[in-house]
This record gives structure tokens, sequence and C-alpha cells, in this order.
């Protein structure tokens, strides 16, 4: 038995292993999956002197408890919470020493949604298709985690990173998502697509890894019927039948019938991983580059 493991002593109500996902197998109809913030993942990362794509924990709310059966190094970061070691506080966002035995406890978030746990080393689950990431739609990966698991950790790779401090946005207060119109926006309304883009939405609980739902004015379609299932990306805003737009993450399926009326940029889909309930969305227009 390796001395280079986890006990899972609280899971949690969602924790989940990610790394920087399985990006290029659409065409085999596997999501891209991964940690829904990888900046974040990738920072923590770094301050245990792991590489930027080892697989991390992933938790939702409620944080989790862990106890090392060696000495580890760990971060804690992305939605801000209490850290404990031993029943003692330590550090959020910066590197943390976790002696063999002692219990991690990760608290609940007191802001935003989403937290990170890098460890010294990193998740060592099994690969799948060059990813240790769980994919909650396909089921690829490690299951997410319960009481009494025991979560194999890999070899140190470096000295933890020397910084004083390692700044973390903080999660958003509203939810600003640039998109490009289309490819289905003449499915739609030019109504709908004003709305859309000028009507206050919210960020609904029913929200996911695989997609964030929304709360707000339903979107009128100018067609009847469905399309053919087609190819799904990234940030797509998908309009469901009730008429309220649904933006793709990570766990997002790779096809779907109903409408694209827009694509979200890359870069502002982070935001989303800390965005809760009742938080406000706006759907900014911009052009293609």
């Amino acid at each position: 038995m390796t001395d280079r493991a986890l006990l899972v002593v609280r899971a949690g109500a969602l924790t989940t292993v990610q790394d920087r996902g399985r990006p290029g197998y659409a065409h085999l109809g596997v999501p891209r999956s991964g940690a829904l913030a990888p900046s974040a993942a990738a920072l923590l990362n770094r301050l245990v002197g792991n590489p930027p794509d080892a697989a991390v924990l992933e938790t939702t709310l409620d944080g989790c408890a862990l106890r090392p059966r060696s000495m580890v190094r760990v971060a804690v970061g992305g939605a801000p919470c209490p850290v404990t070691v031993g029943g003692r506080p330590a550090a959020w966002g910066a590197p943390v020493v976790v002696p063999a035995g002692e219990l991690l406890e990760v608290g609940a978030a007191t802001a935003g949604v989403r937290g990170y746990v890098a460890v010294s080393g990193g998740i060592a689950a099994e690969p799948v298709l060059g990813s240790r990431a769980t994919d909650l739609l396909s089921g690829l990966g490690p299951a997410p985690l319960a009481d009494g698991m025991v979560l194999p950790l890999g070899a140190p790779a470096g000295p933890p990173a020397r910084v004083d401090g390692a700044p973390q946005p903080r999660p958003p207060a509203e939810l600003v998502l640039r998109v490009i119109l289309g490819p289905r926006a003449d499915w739609f309304t030019a109504r709908a697509v004003r709305d859309l883009t000028t009507r206050a939405y919210r960020v609904s609980a029913a929200s996911n890894r695989i997609g964030l739902r929304t709360e707000g004015p339903a979107l009128e379609r100018a067609r009847p019927g469905e399309l053919p299932s087609e190819g799904m990306v990234l940030g797509a805003v998908q309009v469901p039948p009730d008429g309220r737009p649904v933006v793709f993450l990570a766990d997002h399926p790779t096809t779907g019938g109903y409408p694209v009326i827009a694509v979200v940029r890359a870069g502002d889909l982070p935001p989303a991983a800390q965005a809760l309930p009742g938080t406000p969305v706006r759907f900014v227009p911009v052009r293609r580059r």
C-alpha cells in the first residue's frame, strides 16, 4: 500500500478530480471536461510545485475533508473558504504543509461556488484519453468523491513557489458574457435577439458543470420545429423549448438539436464557475475578430 495517498473523510456536495480536460475528442462524442476555472487550478498547482496540468480537486459549495497518509503540501483556492489543518486555521490561497494523518478541512465557500485543492504530486487517478478529469455527462474519468475513497498521489515534481501572495479573482457580483451572435440567431425573432442582449438575466439554481442555466425573458422563436443534431462548442448559448438561454460549460454535450443563438467568448467563461444562483447575467454582443 503506497503512502502517497489521500483518504476522503468528507466528500462534500460534489467534489471531482479535474485537470485541463480532453480537448480534441468532440468528433468521437467525448466532451472537453476539465476544471471550470482552469487559471485557478493552474495557479494552485504552481503554489505546490506541480506542473500546470496536474490533476486537482474541484469542490462545490461545501468543500471537503481529506487525510493524507504522508506529509503533503496543499493549496486551496477558487471560491474563498475557511481552511484548517488538524483543527487549526491555515492559509487560503497559499501553500500549506499537512503532516501525515492530520485532517485537512476545506470549509464551505463564503463567496462563489467552486473551490480547488492542489496537492503536491497531483491526484494520480488513471488517465482516460490523456486526462484524469471527471466528466459528469459521459461518465469518463474517476467517479466523484465519496466518503472513504482513497486517492493516489503522484511524486512531488518540484518545490513550492516562493510568493508573498497569489491574488485570485473574487466571485462575480455580475456575470458579463461577451457573445458572438449565431450560428442560429436567424431561428429567433429580432425581439428575442434584442432581449438577449439588453434584458437582465440571472443564474439559475439548476446550473451545473454541463451548463449555466438562466432565469429571465423567454426568447421567442421565429421558426417552429427542431434542428437535426449538430456540433456544440464550449460557450454555446443554446435555447431549449422554455426559451431560457443555457451557456454550455466544460461537461457540455458535443451535439444538440436546440438552436444556438450565440457563443460566449472562452475568456469570459471562468467566472461562470463561481456565479451563485441569482447572480445577474448580461450578454454583450461583440463582433467576430
